[in-house]
This record gives structure tokens, sequence and C-alpha cells, in this order.
């Protein structure tokens, strides 16, 4: 859960600092693209992190913990390491 938890706070800041430095262009996922467009980018990134944390921690109290567990790794992979590579490579 600690892990979930930190991939999620991760990949707020990366996409935070990446949109603030590349632009809105480059968020992947529509929702939040219509969500900044709404709200502004911070509020945005904010909001979906607090949501997506919120899922885990139902599923942690669900003792779906794989879930939390998989989905862990999935963050890792389709958005912290590619932020790193669009951020720091």
């Amino acid at each position: 859960m600690v892990a979930f938890l930190l991939a999620q706070a991760a990949d707020g800041v990366f996409t935070y600092v990446g949109l603030a430095t590349v632009g809105n262009w480059i968020e992947g996922n529509p929702l939040i693209g219509v969500l900044i467009g709404a709200f502004g980018r911070g509020a945005a990134v904010a909001c979906s992190k607090l949501f997506a944390a919120l899922l885990g921690v139902v599923l942690h109290l669900a003792e779906v913990h794989h879930a939390v567990a998989v989905l862990t790794v999935l963050y890792v992979v389709v958005a912290l390491i590619p932020w790193t590579a669009v951020l720091f490579l």
C-alpha cells in the first residue's frame, strides 16, 4: 500500500512538472486533459491523484492486495518510467 501511494505521489509530481515544462498537450489521459481545461493543471492533477489513492485505499481495505500490487507495478511502467524519460533524458 505504501508503494502504491508513493507511486501515485510521484506520478502526480512528475505529471505536474511535465505539464508545466512541456505543455498540457503531453498528457495522454483524455479525462485528465478535460479536467485540466476545466479546472487548471494543479487542481486536475491533485484531484486525479487523490481519487486514485482513495480507490487504492478502498481496494486495500477490501483486502484485494493483489490488485493494489498490480496497479503499483502498472503505474511504474506506464507512468513513472515514461515521465522519467520525458523529464530527465
